[in-house]
């Protein structure tokens, strides 16, 4: 008998979209990224942010931008995730 090795399935990296807050430091953006959450008591949705580091390797990104961003390998002491695309730019002033 012929024993095929099967490899692990990949995991897809879990992909957020934000809006870019800070976009002065070097090849590195600040996303806040909003979520909905329900309050346990009352039922109403609660709005909620968190904000990201995520590698702009180009320097692409300006603040006010809405865009994609993944995790990945952690890539300084604060950054794990990665610019995607951008999907919205914002209005230039």
């Amino acid at each position: 008998m012929i024993e095929t090795e099967q490899k692990p399935a990949e995991k897809s990296a879990r992909t957020l979209t934000g809006t870019v807050v800070s976009s002065k430091m070097d090849k590195t953006i600040s996303v806040e990224v909003e979520r909905l959450i329900k309050h346990p008591t009352y039922g109403k949705y609660v709005r909620r942010t968190t904000k990201l580091l995520a590698d702009d390797e180009k320097n692409e990104c300006r603040e006010g931008d809405t865009v994609a961003i993944s995790e990945c390998r952690p890539l300084s002491r604060h950054k794990a995730w990665r610019l995607v695309r951008v999907i919205e730019r914002a209005p230039a002033d």
